[in-house]
């Protein structure tokens, strides 16, 4: 699983990161993405799912971001 970490990047720059990194990753392979609350758990986990890749589960952490695990699927 790849860690992608986009604590600390500001909207929309955060999911355009994600996609990137996504793209780098064969099909059906699993990314875990790191976002701060607010705005990035909000939009980056529903654009990516938008795209077609299938939402694993998103939990908050004990340090207060958020952790997305996401499996990448070929549009």
């Amino acid at each position: 699983m790849q860690l992608i970490d986009l604590r600390g990047v500001s909207c929309p720059t955060n999911f355009v990161k994600a996609k990137l990194a996504l793209e780098e990753l064969d099909n059906g392979a699993t990314a875990r993405i790191l976002l701060d609350d607010g705005e990035p758990v909000k939009n980056v986990p529903r654009s990516l799912k938008a795209d077609g890749h299938k939402l694993l589960a998103l939990q908050q952490s004990d340090e207060g971001h958020y952790v997305l695990d996401i499996e990448k699927q070929d549009e």
